[in-house]
C-alpha cells in the first residue's frame, strides 16, 4: 500500500494534471531548458529586432506587442497553436500591434533587452510598448487563460482591444 501512495505521489509531480496552472508550472527564470524547433529563435537579434518593430510601430500607428518565450515552453506552444485556430483574434492582433518574438532559453536568454522591463513571473508572457518603446503594459498571460489546458478567446480579445492603440 505504501509503495502505491509513493508511486501515485511521485507520478503527480512528474505528470502534473491538464489544467495545472502554467504561473505554478512555468519554468522560472533562472532555470535551464533547452530549446526544441518552434517560432523563438535563439540565434536571432532581440534588440535589432525590438527596435525595427518600434519603427514599424511608428510608421504604422500601432502598438509592439513583446512576446517572449521559448520553444521548450508547452504555453508558449499551446498559445501559438491557440492564436491560429482564430483567426480573427490573429487579424485584432495584426490590426493593433506589431508582433516581435523574444527567445528564452537556455541557448540565449536575451538579458540585455530583458533587464529593461519588469521581472517575468513565467512564460509566455507579453509587454506592450507604445510606437515610441515606452512600456505599458507587463501582461502574466495566466490571466488569459481557460483555468485548463488553453487560453479564453474572450479574455484574450479584451487584452487586445484594450492595449490596441486609441486612435
Amino acid at each position: 500500500m505504501t509503495r502505491i501512495a509513493l508511486f501515485v505521489l511521485i507520478a503527480s509531480l512528474a505528470f502534473p494534471p491538464a489544467g495545472y496552472s502554467q504561473t505554478a508550472g512555468r519554468q522560472a527564470a533562472g532555470v535551464k531548458a533547452k530549446s526544441a524547433a518552434g517560432p523563438f529563435d535563439p540565434t536571432r537579434d532581440a534588440a535589432q529586432d525590438l527596435q525595427q518593430a518600434i519603427d514599424q510601430a511608428k510608421s504604422s500607428g500601432k502598438r509592439v506587442l513583446v512576446d517572449v518565450g521559448g520553444n521548450w515552453c508547452g504555453w508558449c506552444r499551446e498559445m501559438e497553436r491557440f492564436i491560429e485556430a482564430h483567426p480573427d483574434l490573429k487579424a485584432l492582433r495584426d490590426k493593433y500591434f506589431v508582433t516581435v518574438k523574444v527567445n528564452w532559453s537556455e541557448e540565449n536568454k536575451n538579458e540585455a533587452v530583458l533587464s529593461k522591463y519588469p521581472r517575468i513571473p513565467g512564460y509566455p508572457h507579453f509587454f506592450v510598448l507604445d510606437s515610441d518603446g515606452r512600456l505599458l503594459q507587463s501582461q502574466d498571460t495566466s490571466k488569459i487563460e481557460d483555468g485548463k489546458s488553453s487560453y479564453d478567446l474572450a479574455k484574450f480579445t479584451a487584452f487586445f482591444q484594450k492595449w490596441g492603440p486609441t486612435t
